[in-house]
Order: C-alpha cells, then sequence, then structure tokens
C-alpha cells in the first residue's frame, strides 16, 4: 500500500527578522574589529605595524609573545590578577548576597531608604572620587598590595550585584525561611543551607561580570598597585609598552591579547549562564 508524501511547508523567514539579523552580525563585527586588529597586529614586527596596521602579517610567529612572556614575568602577574579578582569576587558575592537576602526580607521604610543608599553609587562615575579613594586605601595600607586591591572591589561590585540579588530573593517564598525556621535553621544557616543553593544562577551571572570587570580594570589598578613591578596587573604590564617618546605597539598589543584572554575564556564557556541568571531575575523580581 503505497503512502503519499506531503512536502513539509518550508517556513518562511520574516524580512523584518531578516534584517535585524543582520544588522546584529554588522554591529557584532563593528565591535570585534578593535579586537581583531589587536590579535592580528600581535603577530607583526614593529615595521610591519608602522607601515600597515590593516594587512595581514608577512608570517606569524610567537616571538612577540615569547618577549611578552619573559618581560613581563607573565606567570606572576597573572597570580596577581587571579588574587585581585578571587578576593573580590568572595567579598562581592558574599556581603551582597547576605545584605539583599536582609533587605528583601525586611517590609518597613528603613528597609527601602538603606537599599536606596546601596544601589545609588552605581550613578557616581569613578572618576569623581578616585582621588579621594586613592587617600583612603593609603590611609588604610590598602594601596601597593594585591588582596588590598581586591577588598577595594568589594564596595565598587556591591551596589550592583545588591541590586541583582534583591530582584531575585523577592521572588523566593517566604514560606521557604518559616518551614527552615520550624526545622530548627535560623540565621546564618538559614540563609546558607537553604536560600544561598537557591541563588545559583543570579550568583554565576554576578561572578561572570564581575570576572570581566575585575580582571580587565586598568584605573583603578593604575592608582592603587603601579609602584611595584610585583604588584602590577596583566592590563598595567600591556601599558607599560607605551612610553612618551616611543612605544612598541607589538609588544603592547600581544601583551593586552594575553591579558584579556583568560577573561574571554571564562566568558566563552559560561556564557549560557548570563542568559539564565539574568532571565530568571528579571522573572522573580
Amino acid at each position: 500500500m503505497s503512502k503519499t508524501l506531503s512536502a513539509a511547508p518550508k517556513k518562511r523567514v520574516r524580512p523584518g527578522r531578516l534584517v535585524l539579523e543582520i544588522g546584529m552580525v554588522l554591529l557584532s563585527l563593528l565591535f570585534l574589529y578593535p579586537l581583531i586588529l589587536t590579535v592580528i597586529n600581535s603577530f607583526k614586527s614593529f615595521a610591519e605595524v608602522m607601515s600597515d596596521v590593516i594587512a595581514l602579517p608577512q608570517s606569524f610567529t610567537f616571538e612577540n609573545y615569547t618577549y611578552v612572556w619573559k618581560a613581563v614575568n607573565y606567570p606572576r602577574l597573572f597570580l596577581n590578577n587571579t588574587v585581585i579578582t578571587v578576593i573580590g569576587l568572595l567579598g562581592i558575592v558574599l556581603f551582597s548576597s547576605i545584605a539583599a537576602y536582609k533587605l528583601s526580607r525586611t517590609s518597613s521604610r528603613m528597609s527601602g531608604v538603606i537599599y536606596m543608599l546601596c544601589i545609588i553609587p552605581m550613578l557616581i562615575p569613578f572618576q569623581s572620587i578616585m582621588l579621594t579613594v586613592l587617600q583612603i586605601a593609603k590611609t588604610l595600607h590598602l594601596s601597593e598590595s594585591t588582596w588590598g586591591l581586591g577588598i577595594q572591589y568589594w564596595g565598587f561590585g556591591a551596589p550592583l550585584a545588591i541590586f541583582i540579588y534583591h530582584g531575585f530573593v523577592k521572588g523566593i517564598p517566604r514560606e521557604i525561611d518559616e518551614s527552615a525556621t520550624i526545622d530548627g535553621a535560623s540565621g546564618f544557616r538559614l540563609f546558607f543551607s537553604v536560600i544561598f543553593p537557591l541563588l545559583k544562577s543570579v550568583t554565576t551571572t554576578i561572578i561572570i561580570i564581575d570576572v570581566m570587570w575585575i580582571w580587565n580594570d586598568f584605573l583603578l589598578p593604575l592608582l592603587m598597585v603601579n609602584g611595584s613591578p610585583a604588584t602590577k596587573t596583566l592590563t598595567l604590564a600591556a601599558y607599560t609598552f607605551v612610553g612618551q617618546y616611543t612605544s612598541d605597539w607589538q609588544y603592547a598589543m600581544t601583551a593586552m591579547v594575553m591579558a584579556v584572554l583568560p577573561s574571554i575564556v571564562v566568558f566563552i564557556l559560561l556564557q549560557k549562564y548570563i542568559v539564565r541568571g539574568v532571565v530568571a531575575g528579571a522573572v522573580k523580581g
């Protein structure tokens, strides 16, 4: 018995969506173009960079990377970046999650005022307070040390983290708190054993955002840890190849590629969690 198979109808592509996708691709290429040029020029000699910055290198060699690795002591600076980033992340996640949970669970006018005071610093440009921050850091002996710089990121990263956590925690039913309290959990045990595991998706989002920020930050490390080669970061190392009278652009671009590459890898591996966390926070908030 023969069966007549009807061809599946082709899915029509709407012109509006096609235009949107083309626009997004072009916009992505526009943003990626400087990065592509940086990578291309990291394989060139100084003469090639100065003759034509857009052209491809005559031969792909890793001499620039070998030189920069030794010149800036890359393993040492990589360790500095790791220490600063880990200390900053631990403080931001710990204090912001606790503060957001407490503020969201306290129904009072004072709680609302404190919440606003916590997130308002997001609107203050760092350049307007950086000299004051530098003086305070010197007074508290937080400058010229990697751990001191990591601690400073707690204050600068907490406002956004509290804002994100607060909207997410409001979507967690209070009955969960009550059930845990009946079972004997209260205070920090309630938070760390019951509430914090529920914040996994939004915590991952905050971690990714802050890793990209802290690892690649330039201005705050320039103010705080630029005085000693032992405390410099990878982004500051790239700046050392740029001088007042002469600049080794091939080494500067190579150092920049080596500086941002770890954070790009982290972003690529964990990018799906950003969408999950943002969407979950928007829905629950």
